[in-house]
């Protein structure tokens, strides 16, 4: 199963799981629940700010 993201090509098993062991070594295995839990914030805030962007472009149209 190959993973193929824009510009960066083709992404393996190998691949993935090289990029996990370094994100590990880097951040330590406590560190990266925390680096998550913020990350999902940052997303569900996003998502969030979406659609209050389009509810304000629907009542400005009306």
């Amino acid at each position: 199963m190959n993973t193929t993201l824009l510009f960066l090509g083709s992404f393996g098993t190998t691949e993935i799981i090289l990029i996990v062991l370094a994100i590990v070594l880097l951040f330590g295995g406590k560190k990266i629940p925390e680096l998550m839990k913020g990350m999902g914030k940052g997303v569900k805030s996003f998502k969030d700010g979406l659609k209050e962007d389009d509810k304000d472009d629907e009542t400005n149209n009306k």
